[in-house]
């Protein structure tokens, strides 16, 4: 491109090449003192004022991030994994859990497609356990309940449903942040019974497709498919029951196509949890998980409310090429009545494949929240074609969305009925707050982040201070080096 210049600037620019590339080998010595290479010490330098800036930043949002991998599992085409961790590696103390993300890894770390390894979902709980316990840990079920260990379930509304986090295929692309000055609290010795001390669980349920005969009937559980007749317990399977959860259980087997041979490898959930120390400023917000299939016994939620949560459906091919553009949706819903009242601060759904989104409304039909899924492009991980690989998720404005006790909120659940699907859910996941953010955590969040500003424009300058001193550094160099070289004394600093 600057074949078009003139001779004069090849000339000046060629000179300029050449004394750099003799600074870059060479120190410069001033009164006797010996520098190292002007560029490495410029690095050196700029490397300091990063690692400052990441400790200035890192004290003004308070924000911690650790990552950790679950135990081992190893899956053969075709085969599942249904897994219960107990006491995984988790951050401790009287702590805000500000967001849990997660995905499966190989043994060299590499994210695993969900074409070859189709991550069903993972949850994560929370429970106490006797301080003087001695339980074997499994793997094989959740078996936690009594008076050794004490599940410590969400705020609602399914018995069957208390994880603190859950998601599924989609879990790469999918928001999972807990807007600042909320929080999800966890870690408050005051509410941890004595002798009791607080642990994490963490189920993983992963379907290996590799050589599979169908793919999508595999990850949607049919039983047909994996010859399964009773589920784990030993009890047979319910009449007209097709496909889902109590078919595709640990060790099952999904059916190969003929003639194929594949290896096993083991892989792991790779999770990384962000939280903060807790502090007074922070507000805290319960969780709330509402399902689709629900059919609460009753419409008050008093003491001993029963919510027959099923947790997954089928959606029958019912496709009318005739019809109108919603002739090929199954839109399922329910009514829910909330036992709390309070303000939304993030919703998302949980879908499958074949999901539309979900929508969740309030008593007089206003929006609260709806969540729409990503389906992926392409092959790599993240963007798998034909596979959900996140969904949408909502933010509303501080005050803007509230929930009233007792209000009568309708759930819908919505699946493209093209073709038959079994086993897919309809949840809906909500973080409510009791109160709004005062004038002291407003107060508190423009602190840190007129610090942040204040140390972000300091770095800036300190930035420019070293080009600058950079420059003139280099240019007394070359001016040094071009003298000596036509028989002047080297100039003393």
């Amino acid at each position: 491109m600057f074949g078009s210049s003139s001779s004069s600037w090849k000339g000046s620019s060629s000179v300029a090449a050449l004394a750099t590339a003799r600074l870059m080998n060479r120190d410069i010595r001033a009164n006797g003192t010996s520098f190292p290479p002007r560029p490495t010490w410029l690095c050196l330098l700029m490397t300091l004022a990063l690692l400052q800036l990441m400790a200035v930043f890192g004290e003004a949002f308070r924000v911690k991030e650790a990552t950790f991998l679950s135990p081992k599992f190893v899956l053969n085409p075709g085969s599942v994994a249904d897994k219960y961790y107990h006491d995984i590696d988790f951050p401790r103390g009287h702590i805000a859990l500000k967001s849990f993300t997660a995905e499966v890894v190989d043994e060299e770390g590499n994210p695993v497609s969900l074409k070859e390894t189709y991550l069903h979902h993972w949850v994560v709980d929370r429970y106490y356990q006797r301080k003087d316990a001695k339980l074997a840990d499994n793997d094989s079920g959740m078996e936690i309940s009594g008076p050794e260990r004490v599940v410590v379930r969400n705020g609602g509304i399914c018995q069957n449903l208390g994880q603190y986090f859950g998601l599924g295929s989609e879990t790469r692309r999918t928001e999972t942040f807990v807007p600042d000055p909320y929080g999800i609290e966890v870690g408050n010795q005051e509410e941890i019974p004595d002798g009791y001390e607080e642990r994490w669980f963490l189920n993983v349920h992963a379907i290996d497709t590799r050589g599979v005969e169908d793919g999508l009937g595999c990850t949607e559980c049919r039983c047909d498919l994996y010859n399964v007749t009773q589920d784990q317990y030993g009890r047979p399977l319910a009449p007209g029951y097709k496909g889902g959860l109590y078919c595709c259980y640990d060790h099952t087997q999904c059916r190969l196509m003929e003639g194929f041979r594949g290896t096993g490898r083991g892989l792991y959930l790779r999770y990384t949890v962000h939280w903060v120390d807790w502090e007074s400023s922070i507000l805290p917000v319960t969780i709330y998980i509402f399902d689709v299939t629900d059919n609460p016994s009753q419409k008050s939620l008093g003491p001993g409310e029963e919510h027959h949560c099923r947790i997954e459906y089928d959606v029958e091919n019912r496709f009318d090429s005739a019809g109108d553009d919603n002739s090929y949706i199954d839109s399922k819903r329910t009514e829910l009545v909330f036992p709390a009242s309070g303000y939304v601060i993030y919703g998302v759904a949980h879908q499958h494949s074949g999901g539309l989104g979900s929508n969740l409304y309030g008593e007089d039909n206003r929006l609260v929240c709806s969540s729409v899924p990503t389906y992926g492009e392409g092959n790599e991980a993240g963007d798998e074609a034909g596979y959900i690989v996140g969904m949408s998720t909502c933010y509303p404005q501080f005050g803007s969305v509230k929930i009233s006790k007792g209000e009568v909120l309708l759930l819908e659940s919505n699946y493209s009925r093209k073709e038959n699907h079994t086993g897919v859910m309809g949840l809906f996941y909500i973080l409510i707050a009791d109160e709004l953010p005062n004038s002291e955590s407003l107060l508190h969040l423009t602190t840190m982040a007129d610090k942040a500003q204040m140390h972000w424009g300091l770095f800036v300058s300190a930035c420019g201070a070293l080009a600058l001193v950079g420059l003139f550094l280099t240019g007394i160099a070359i001016v040094t080096k071009m003298r000596k070289e036509d028989g002047y004394q080297p100039l003393a600093l």
